[in-house]
């Protein structure tokens, strides 16, 4: 039996490729979350940086809770089986009234993991809909071979190479995933989405937790993950650490080491050294 998720969800998510809203957490408990982020920001003058805006589990002790959260693993578990790792997480922040944007793409493009069993919860803090530049999604496209995509790097686009689909895509398709704080959208790694611009009087800000079942491997380059539910018979990835205090300098360590790890496959092919800011 489903442990939060019901069996038509299951279905919706297996047919459509994405299933939202789930409620995990109250809106006081997302106004924490969202709380010790911008503590952290106001400490050093600026919002999270581009390296840190990725793999932020591993060096905040909040953000490493909300990766074990029972409920979202319990919404995952719904999807993918009781084994389940955290292979990275992603800030996708859209400051209020700022021109960032992502390009309808795969996720599936450029991270090297194989085979496709890999689902994002993607967690709100704030609300997110049509006017603060909510995801889009363009159900059913997680059927099938990999999309072609083109790199852009154009400078508002929040994705890593600026990708996008290329071949023409029909918007008056696209689902709107609108979320309060507190509730998650789920998508398969193969989903066709993106997001327009934040156009409203506040941050939009998301974080987006990348969850396989262990079976799944990296064609691309040696990675690590953590065990957050289950076992992992497979040992496909090496074991990362949780953070025991907030960017100390274990996490600083510990958070590097992964991140080059990742940026050796999302920028496979290329010189790139670090994450777009």
């Amino acid at each position: 039996m489903p442990k939060i998720l019901s069996n038509d969800a299951v279905k919706a998510y297996r047919r459509d490729g994405y299933y939202a809203p789930v409620r995990v957490m109250s809106e006081a408990d997302a106004g924490r979350y969202r709380a010790a982020l911008e503590a952290h920001e106001a400490r050093t003058g600026a919002p999270l940086q581009s390296n840190w805006r990725h793999k932020t589990h591993l060096l905040f002790t909040w953000a490493d809770e909300l990766v074990h959260h029972p409920k979202i693993l319990d919404a995952v578990e719904d999807a993918i089986g009781p084994d389940i790792l955290c292979w990275t997480t992603t800030f996708f922040i859209k400051e209020k009234k700022s021109p960032g944007f992502v390009s309808w793409h795969q996720d599936s493009t450029y991270w090297g993991l194989d085979p496709a069993d890999v689902i994002t919860a993607w967690v709100s803090f704030t609300h997110s809909n049509p006017v603060s530049g909510c995801m889009k999604v363009m159900p059913g496209t997680h059927v099938g071979e990999q999309i072609p995509h083109n790199d852009t790097y154009h400078k508002d686009n929040l994705l890593s190479r600026g990708q996008e689909v290329a071949v023409e895509v029909d918007a008056s398709k696209a689902v709107d995933l609108i979320l309060k704080p507190g509730e998650i959208s789920l998508h398969h790694i193969k989903l066709v989405h993106g997001s327009e611009p934040n156009t409203s009087d506040d941050r939009r800000i998301g974080m987006a937790i990348r969850y396989i079942p262990p079976h799944v491997r990296q064609l691309k380059v040696t990675d690590s993950a953590i065990l957050v539910r289950g076992k992992d018979k497979y040992g496909h990835f090496l074991s990362e650490p949780r953070p025991k205090a907030d960017v100390d300098e274990a996490a600083i360590a510990a958070h590097k080491i992964s991140v080059e790890r990742q940026i050796g496959a999302l920028y496979s092919g290329t010189d790139k050294k670090v994450f777009r800011a």
